[in-house]
């Protein structure tokens, strides 16, 4: 192994990032009989208007009560799901946590929520950064391994390149989904002049699946799947909103979600049943959870507790964006160091020694060096 190697180990292992009541109809009166009144003389006319009144009223009754009085029952359709009824059982928010800025990469700058020591992951996530990067500044040669990480450019263009030849830049509303397995060594680099931005989702993969071959998924903006409903518009990036669904699969059950609301708009989104979830706000301010709650800014991540779906209100003047994702907890131990997610500290060791010594998905690791 070359020393040149060696340094690298050690300065990846030095970053952390290569670490939302039927009413009862009837009263008594129906139950009386109503009184009987003495025989009296009327004209014809008027015994014939009543013969033509009453079973009109007793048909006008029998057709209207259930529709009038009685709730009108749930439907689901693709363009205006379930999702449009409050939930029986919101998502509130547990936990807040404001994104704070710190240095990454070489001279680059994220803005880091999960993977702090406050919050150390949300299973199966493992780190969120916002990043913002210019020129020469980026991401240099790096490991990772037992992990996904998920590229979504905000604004600009970033370049990727790998030890296995892979090559590309993602622009502006396109998404890479790289799934790191057993092995991947890669570098990430501002593509364009200007401030690059971002979001990067680190999402663990199952013991069983931690040392699979490295795979990509790449999807430009205009094949990202999109649905829109009174004033909010949303990208999906995985998972399904407003009845339409994402085709990116997802190794590990996973919802990822670029909402961007109006003025006045409010949302009603389901989230699966047993899934952790959070909420990343890029621009503006929104109400999450409860109606009565008071409104959160940019740059924060939400944390949300068990529930049906996440209820959200834009009550200020100008646009709401921000990023909902949900997945399915993994239940296995987590063991982090630096750039390699395992669930055991003897397989953290084993990756520091694959590397190491350029063996099982680290053979080309010593031999290559990105044109960035």
């Amino acid at each position: 192994m070359t020393t040149t190697t060696m340094m690298r180990l050690r300065q990846h292992l030095a970053s952390p990032i290569y670490t939302s009541a039927i009413a009862r109809i009837g009263n008594r009166a129906h139950h009386r009989l109503l009184p009987v009144a003495p025989p009296q003389k009327r004209p014809t006319s008027t015994k014939l208007l009543l013969l033509l009144i009453v079973p009109l009223l007793l048909l006008l009754v029998f057709f209207l009560i259930p529709t009038v009085f009685l709730p009108p029952a749930r439907t689901m359709s693709s363009s205006s799901s379930a999702a449009s009824a409050p939930f029986e059982n919101p998502r509130t928010v547990v936990k807040k946590l404001l994104a704070e800025s710190q240095p990454e990469g070489q001279g680059a700058t994220v803005r880091r929520s999960i993977g702090r020591h406050e919050l150390r992951n949300l299973d199966p996530f493992l780190l969120l950064d916002e990043f913002s990067v210019s020129k020469p500044a980026g991401f240099p040669d790096h490991p990772h391994r037992g992990f996904e990480t998920v590229t979504y450019m905000l604004e600009g263009a970033f370049t990727h390149q790998d030890f296995a030849g892979h090559k590309g830049t993602i622009r502006t509303g396109d998404v890479q989904w790289m799934t790191a397995g057993r092995g991947i060594v890669h570098s990430e680099m501002p593509a364009g002049d200007g401030v690059q931005k971002g979001l990067q989702l680190w999402i663990n993969l199952s013991s069983k699946d931690k040392m699979i071959e490295p795979r990509y998924q790449e999807l430009q903006s205009k094949d990202i799947s999109r649905a829109e409903k009174d004033g909010v518009e949303v990208r999906i990036i995985a998972g399904e909103a407003f009845g339409v669904r994402s085709p990116v699969y997802t190794r590990t059950p996973t919802m990822y979600m670029d909402f961007t609301m109006q003025p006045g708009s409010q949302l009603q989104q389901p989230i699966p049943e047993g899934w952790n979830a959070f909420v990343y706000i890029i621009d503006g301010e929104g109400v999450f959870g409860r109606e009565s709650s008071a409104p959160v800014a940019a740059h924060h991540c939400l944390v949300l507790g068990p529930g049906d779906g996440l209820s959200v209100w834009n009550r200020s003047g100008a646009p709401l964006r921000f990023a909902l994702v949900g997945g399915q907890p993994l239940g296995e131990p987590v063991v982090q160091h630096g750039p390699f997610v395992m669930n055991s500290r003897a397989e953290i060791q084993q990756a520091m020694e694959d590397y190491y010594y350029g063996k099982n998905g680290f053979e080309k690791a010593s031999q290559w060096t990105s044109s960035a």
